[in-house]
């Protein structure tokens, strides 16, 4: 018996054993693909010796400080880092133990620079349909995810909500895909003059959705009207890059290839690889001087902020990546996975859509491939899905819901940055076989 409150209450998962490279080994020796990362998270893999001698380095010096009393050499050396290698003003770091904690911290920032401005009237935020940013609850509240939101829904504070950037879903017959992108753009203006510009912080979006819509891309040009509007109306744009950040879709920053620069970003998963929990947020210089100059303090914080040992992960993991040329790495086998996906799981008449960025990849599953019917939620498809792979030991990351919370079936796929050709062959080819297999039992 567990005493755990597992993610299921009704059953005891798997017990992993150890780990290395791309491959997961439960405590019968059964080996698994990795090829989600978990949650978009191992991005070098698992057991890089690299990663854990700095870890190891920094427990035998300082495991741990409360950031009432000190700093720390190795948190110095990430903030540096990363703000040298993040585009524009990004200059400020702020960390915390994972993507949820950034969304928080993220909101409250946005709110406090307003307040330090001479704005306090600014108090709601924009977010979209069908998104996810953490399950605390300013951060849930922000998110669109309908399934997560609603027994929490009397908690939450009130968001202004607006269509999500899904072009498979959401594009007309009768649209150009500028005229789609330019109707999503129309439909955010008219909500900040709705609402008041006055009366809103800013607009939180991810570049591109993760799990719960399956690696939805935005349309060329669809983030930098964002910035435009926001610019325009004063707001802060908040790019969400929990999940699909840190080198995911081929450039350290996935709103690189959008040509925009935020005013705040938030990072997580791929930041420390999972050696450590840590996320952070990469703050502008405007934000940051704003409150230099007013308080002097962001009145925010967590016990477990600029976690030494955290920290010393997470360096050591972009170090890595840095070192070791994988952003390249995401790019090459980032376009062979697609590739890949499109000319196999492209032709079954289950597949509705393949897409993504890099290593960050999604797969729908439709019942009717021309009218884009999904299956019944009721026949639960994508767990079956799940648990088809786990057997032939592959881990892949499949969702319900992704219409509208209750509607429709995906596959995320995030295999680490050092995955083979091999490997990759191997989970389009399992895939293939188990969407076969369960659409026909179904």
């Amino acid at each position: 018996m567990s005493h755990i409150i597992h993610r299921s209450l009704r059953s005891t998962p798997a017990v992993a054993a150890s780990a290395q490279g791309a491959y997961i080994f439960d405590a019968q020796g059964k080996q698994y693909l990795d090829a989600c990362g978990g949650a978009a998270v191992s991005c070098l893999g698992h057991a890089h010796p690299d990663v854990l001698a700095a870890m190891h380095r920094q427990i035998d010096q300082l495991a741990y400080a409360h950031t009432g009393f000190f700093t720390s050499d190795t948190v110095e050396q990430l903030a540096e880092h990363l703000t040298r290698n993040a585009p524009g003003d990004l200059n400020y770091a702020y960390f915390v133990s994972g993507g949820s904690e950034a969304v928080e911290t993220a909101l409250k920032l946005a709110r406090q620079y307003f307040v330090e401005i001479g704005q306090p009237s600014r108090t709601r935020f924009i977010a979209r349909q069908q998104s996810y940013h953490g399950n605390t609850l300013g951060a849930l509240a922000v998110g669109g995810n309908e399934w997560r939101r609603r027994q929490f829904a009397p908690l939450l504070i009130d968001v202004i909500r607006v269509s999500a950037c899904n072009e498979y879903r959401d594009r007309r017959a009768d649209e150009t895909q500028q005229q789609y992108t330019q109707r999503l753009l129309n439909e955010l203006e008219q909500a900040i003059i709705d609402a008041g510009p006055e009366t809103i912080i800013g607009f939180c979006a991810e570049t591109v959705v993760g799990a719960t819509t399956g690696a939805t891309p935005p349309t060329p040009g669809y983030f930098k009207g964002v910035r435009n509007l926001c610019d325009k109306y004063g707001l802060l744009y908040i790019a969400d890059e929990v999940m699909c950040g840190m080198g995911r879709t081929g450039t350290l920053h996935a709103f690189e290839q959008d040509d925009v620069v935020p005013d705040l970003v938030t990072i997580a998963k791929g930041l420390g690889g999972g050696y450590q929990p840590i996320g952070a947020v990469l703050a502008s210089e405007k934000i940051v001087s704003a409150l230099q100059a007013g308080s002097g303090l962001f009145q925010h914080g967590h016990t477990y902020i600029c976690h030494a040992t955290a920290a010393s992960a997470a360096l050591a993991v972009q170090q890595v990546i840095e070192r070791d040329n994988l952003l390249d790495a995401v790019k090459r086998q980032g376009d062979y996975l697609q590739r890949a996906l499109r000319d196999v799981l492209g032709e079954l008449p289950q597949v509705g859509d393949t897409r993504g960025r890099g290593l960050f990849a999604g797969v729908e599953l439709v019942r009717d491939k021309a009218s884009k019917t999904p299956f019944d939620p009721a026949l639960k498809l994508h767990a079956r899905i799940k648990a088809n792979c786990m057997a032939r030991g592959l881990m892949v990351y499949p969702m319900g819901g992704t219409i509208d919370g209750q509607y429709g079936d995906h596959i995320l796929i995030a295999p680490p940055f050092i995955i083979t050709t091999a490997q990759l062959d191997f989970v389009v080819e399992t895939l293939e076989q188990v969407i076969r297999e369960e659409t026909v039992r179904v």
